[in-house]
């Protein structure tokens, strides 16, 4: 062997040794020769090809239906199709193109070769909000998509949380003085590649005890839907009061029995065609406020696609057919 050879060699045998030491590469495989290492996982995310922020946010949004039009179930511990974790930091690593299953949460945090410490109001699309404190219950990260306005008192966001799996709604985390979610921000993310915001699609209603209407059905039957049953009235009276106040407990949300924009965040499923159930009744309910003239029948059909992609086209919105949760905000109080 020529001294350059074995100068390259004996190089990069030595560096992988001390990335080793340092509990950065995976296990080496058993055909390995002697003497030799071999990194099965990337050292860190600046190792990874760049991601824009647009590409962090659809790669968010595919998780939102994956699961046959739901969810990717939560999980500490199994894998989803694409070789990742299903759980909130196997996912973020999805989204960043980082090593599979992913890192987890702490190291998301800690690693300087993966993130780096931001400032809240210099959050932008794709960045991280993280707590790394606690127990392997508690500790947590989201993906910040937008402020919800321009008070910046919340956010829209994509998490992968228990009991609900991947959701998409209006966060707080982070934004109150000594809260244990910090900002980050990725190193392999493209700083520069911003995605254009989507059109304004208004803002969701808000329902309390005595309200009437269309809205207050298509609340109705998204409870349903979430296994609270009730009848569908639309007359927000003390059993739908009582039924959004336990929905509330459930999801980990304040508990005051209205049905604002964190509620109706959670509430709502993505549904488009060969859904089935209450929360296609929603939807046509409210795509008939909207002038479709459709059996309310519970069954995504070729009619509701075709009346969906009708009124997401006359909204400016992404013409896909999929009641989602830009579609459901535009849909919903209009």
């Amino acid at each position: 062997m020529a001294r350059s050879s074995r100068t390259t060699r004996s190089a990069v045998v030595g560096v992988a040794m001390a990335f080793a030491a340092a509990g950065l590469l995976g296990t080496q495989p058993a055909s390995a020769a002697p003497g030799q290492a071999v990194a099965t996982q990337q050292l860190s995310a600046a190792a990874y090809p760049e991601v824009s922020r647009a590409e962090v946010l659809r790669r968010a949004a595919t998780w939102l239906t994956a699961n046959n039009g739901g969810p990717v179930p939560y999980s500490q511990t199994s894998v989803w199709r694409d070789g990742y974790r299903q759980d909130c930091s196997g996912y973020v690593s999805m989204t960043l193109g980082l090593w599979k299953s992913g890192p987890n949460t702490v190291e998301l945090a800690g690693n300087r070769s993966l993130t780096t410490p931001i400032t809240v109001g210099g959050l932008k699309p794709g960045d991280l909000l993280i707590d790394a404190s606690g127990s392997n219950t508690t500790r947590h990260v989201v993906i910040f998509e937008k402020w919800t306005d321009s008070s910046h008192s919340s956010y829209w966001a994509y998490e992968q949380r228990g009991t609900y799996g991947t959701t998409h709604r209006t966060l707080t985390y982070g934004l109150n003085s000594g809260s244990e979610y910090k900002p980050y921000r990725a190193v392999n993310i493209a700083d520069g590649s911003t995605p254009t915001p989507p059109p304004s699609t208004g803002t969701w209603p808000v329902l309390k005890q005595g309200a009437t209407g269309t809205d207050v059905r298509t609340a109705q039957y998204l409870l349903r839907g979430r296994g609270y049953g009730l009848d569908v009235d639309g007359s927000f009276g003390s059993d739908t009061y009582a039924k959004v106040r336990s929905f509330q407990s459930a999801a980990g949300l304040e508990v005051d029995g209205v049905i604002g924009p964190l509620t109706w965040s959670a509430l709502i499923r993505t549904v488009h065609l060969g859904a089935t159930g209450d929360a296609v009744r929603a939807a046509q309910t409210q795509l008939n406020a909207h002038g479709s003239g459709l059996v309310v029948d519970g069954s995504f059909g070729t009619a509701t696609d075709s009346a969906t992609r009708g009124f997401q086209r006359s909204e400016g919105l992404e013409v896909d057919g999929s009641v989602g949760p830009i579609t459901w905000k535009a849909l919903v109080g209009s």
